[in-house]
């Protein structure tokens, strides 16, 4: 259970990060303005640990895939 609470959060923090970018891409450019290729990076990293820990997850059997999808 606290596999899956780790993965949808990694998922709400990779929304965040994408509606912040979105955010900076639809202001004006400010001097001290935080980069929007930060965001898109973290939502970047924040993709590939999730497909790494749901990698690590079936190979460890924490979770299991549904054997037939119909």
């Amino acid at each position: 259970m606290l596999f899956k609470v780790v993965i949808v959060a990694l998922l709400l923090f990779m929304v965040y990060n994408l509606f912040r970018a979105l955010l900076i891409m639809n202001k004006n450019p400010e001097p001290n303005q935080v980069p929007m290729t930060k965001f898109i990076g973290r939502r970047l990293m924040v993709s590939v640990a999730i497909v790494v820990l749901l990698l690590i997850g079936l190979v460890t059997g924490v979770i299991t895939p549904n054997p037939r999808p119909y």
